[in-house]
């Protein structure tokens, strides 16, 4: 199945969706594995994007969609802000 440059980003905000309710139920490994899938999506539409341009409308669509993608991330790196701090303390720690 084709997809449009549209279905890509939707699928990002999607898996960005999922990610903050991972990060708010202190999911942190499936936070990762939604990363994962993010990044796979990105080469994507990359790919994708060097052939197919969008129409006026569609980038009305994707400017959107990536102001709710940013507003998502933003979210998650301030609820995973402390974990990572946590993070850093006990890799810290293992080094001395």
């Amino acid at each position: 199945m084709e997809h449009s440059l549209l279905d890509y980003y939707k699928a990002i905000e999607n898996a960005s969706q999922k990610m903050l309710e991972a990060a708010q139920t202190e999911n942190w490994d499936q936070v990762v594995r939604l990363e994962g899938a993010c990044t796979v999506l990105i080469a994507q539409l990359r790919s994708k994007s060097r052939s197919v341009r969008l129409a006026p409308e569609e980038r009305t669509e994707k400017t959107r969609i990536m102001k709710r993608i940013l507003r998502t991330d933003a979210e998650i790196r301030n609820l995973a802000e402390p974990w990572l701090n946590d993070l850093a303390l006990m890799m810290d720690a293992r080094v001395h």
